[in-house]
C-alpha cells in the first residue's frame, strides 16, 4: 500500500524536532516533510515556501501554533493540494484592534528585546514557561525546548514576530474546508487555549470537523504528549 503524504509545520522558533516523534510514530504509513520558515517575514511568505518546497503535488497538512495559521493559508492559496487538515495548538484570528493589539506587540517586543540583548536561550527562558504544562518545568523536555529556541536567531524571531503582528484573518478560509479536518489541543494549553479551537470548529461545514483534547498538556503538545498526538494523527490520516 502506498505512503501517505504527510506535510508537518513548525510554529514560532520551533523546527523539525518538534514533529520528531511524530515522523518515527508514523513512519510506516506516511513519507513527511517538515519545512523551514528561515527569515521570512509573512505568514502568506511561509505558505508559499511551504507550496513550493514541498515534495508532493498533494499531501496531508499539519501545522503546530503558528504553523497552524501557514497551514490554513496554505489551503486559501492551494486548497486542492490539501487532502486534509490538522490543526493544533493554533489560532485564526487577526491581532485584536486597539489597546489589545498594543499590548500583543509590547510584550513581543520586550521579547526581542531580550533575544538580541541576553541570547535566545535566556529570552527562551522568560517564554517558554507558558508553553508547557507546570509539571515539564526543569525537565529534559523543557531543556530540549531551549535547546530548540537557541538554534535559532534574533533575526529570525524578529521576522516570525512581523509575520504574526500582521496575520490574516483565516474565518473565510475555515468556513471554505472541503477536507477532512482535525482539531488538537492540550487541555492546560494557556497560549492558545481549547475553548479557541472549539470555536474554530463551530466554523468547518458540518461533518468535516472534529476536536481532541490531550489531558495534561499545554501547549507543545506534540513534545509534551507525543503518543496521543500521534495516535489521534494516525486515525485522521485513516479516515
Amino acid at each position: 500500500m502506498a505512503k501517505e503524504k504527510l506535510v508537518l509545520l513548525p510554529g514560532l522558533l520551533c523546527d523539525e524536532a518538534v514533529w520528531a516523534d511524530q515522523r518515527e510514530a508514523l513512519a510506516s504509513r506516511a513519507d513527511t516533510f517538515v519545512p523551514d520558515y528561515n527569515d521570512l517575514d509573512s505568514i502568506a511568505g511561509m505558505a508559499k515556501k511551504v507550496l513550493e518546497t514541498a515534495p508532493y503535488p498533494e499531501f496531508s497538512l499539519a501545522g503546530h501554533s503558528m504553523g497552524g495559521r501557514v497551514a490554513l493559508e496554505v489551503v486559501r492559496q492551494a486548497p486542492q493540494r490539501v487532502q486534509r487538515l490538522a490543526l493544533l495548538d493554533t489560532g485564526y484570528e487577526a491581532i485584536a484592534k486597539g489597546q489589545a493589539a498594543e499590548v500583543e506587540r509590547d510584550k513581543r517586543m520586550k521579547l526581542l528585546a531580550v533575544a538580541k540583548e541576553q541570547g535566545m536561550r535566556a529570552m527562551g527562558g522568560l517564554w517558554a514557561p507558558g508553553m508547557v504544562h507546570p509539571d515539564q518545568l526543569g525537565t529534559p523536555l523543557y531543556e530540549a525546548i531551549l535547546d530548540m529556541i537557541e538554534r535559532r536567531t534574533p533575526m529570525q524571531f524578529e521576522a516570525q514576530i512581523s509575520a504574526l503582528l500582521v496575520r490574516p484573518d483565516a474565518t473565510p478560509v475555515l468556513r471554505s474546508l472541503a477536507c477532512a479536518t482535525v482539531f488538537i489541543c492540550g487541555r492546560q494549553d494557556s497560549w492558545s487555549p481549547l475553548p479557541r479551537h472549539e470555536a474554530m470548529l463551530k466554523l468547518v461545514p458540518p461533518g468535516l470537523g472534529s476536536l481532541h483534547a490531550i489531558e495534561d498538556c499545554g501547549h507543545m503538545s506534540t513534545m509534551e504528549k507525543p503518543q496521543a498526538v500521534s495516535d489521534v494523527l494516525a486515525r485522521w490520516l485513516g479516515a
